[in-house]
């Protein structure tokens, strides 16, 4: 059976370049874009009720751009003025880039990993003065405050945003050949909206380790896993899986 559809758990690319397109165009697919996932940010008063005072710290530890959002958005609502001496550590150069969003990025102190969150604490292991300020969603990857416990670091983690599944009440036909998942939090999207979904022939892709573990856990067949070794990132590892199926069809 030919593969023809696609459902990619985020939002359309912007980029009409978008690896994506490429991919679409070249083995005449429909890739759709839906995010599985909606993000809702914690009130200021509930965020309150943490006891955290952000200006208690001198740094503080980005793993995606959702957390410089609501990072600022709460500071806002406090009327907290972030000091110019604070450290910034992201996830990755991406990342660190978008803070020029919210404040002047060549006169602060940033820092950013390779893509890991193990690469990023070999750099925050080297500012072991400093007292961190962890903003994340919840749930969370636990592997984020475990990792910081094992290297001694002083922290705090803080809930700023939820992450919930989004309804899919109103989607017609889900008759995709692949679904594509770039976090646990959509597989159980997934399980929320289809509670009855029998995998059978669709093939499933997870992006990172903690992804590909959801899909097991859940009982389903993982097809397509990335980054490898041969594909550092999703669209590399669908057109290598596509390229094998479609000669396997032959």
């Amino acid at each position: 059976m030919r593969i023809r559809k696609i459902l990619v758990s985020q939002p359309e690319p912007l980029n009409p370049k978008s690896p994506y397109f490429e991919l679409a165009k070249k083995y005449n697919l429909k890739i759709d874009f839906k995010p599985f996932i909606e993000v809702e940010g914690v009130p200021s008063k509930d965020f309150r009720q943490q006891k955290i005072n952000i200006l208690d710290f001198s740094a503080v530890v980005f793993t995606s751009k959702t957390g410089i959002d609501h990072f600022f958005r709460i500071c806002t609502e406090l009327r907290a003025v972030v000091p110019d001496t604070m450290k910034y550590f992201c996830i990755t150069e991406n990342v660190a880039f978008y803070l020029q969003k919210y404040i002047v990025y060549r006169k602060r102190k940033i820092f950013y990993g390779k893509a890991k969150f193990q690469d990023l604490i070999d750099v925050i292991a080297k500012h072991k003065d400093d007292n961190f300020f962890v903003p994340l969603s919840e749930p969370h990857n636990a592997e984020i405050p475990d990792l910081l416990e094992k290297n001694g670091i002083k922290h705090t983690i803080g809930t700023l945003y939820k992450t919930i599944s989004a309804d899919f009440s109103n989607l017609k036909d889900f008759d995709y050949d692949i679904l594509v998942f770039y976090s646990p939090s959509g597989i159980k999207s997934l399980k929320d909206n289809f509670p009855g979904f029998i995998q059978g022939e669709v093939k499933i892709a997870a992006f990172g380790p903690t992804t590909a573990s959801a899909v097991e856990n859940e009982g389903l067949r993982l097809d397509i896993n990335a980054p490898n070794p041969k594909a550092p990132s999703m669209t590399m590892a669908l057109d290598d899986f596509l390229k094998d199926y479609n000669r396997n069809l032959k």
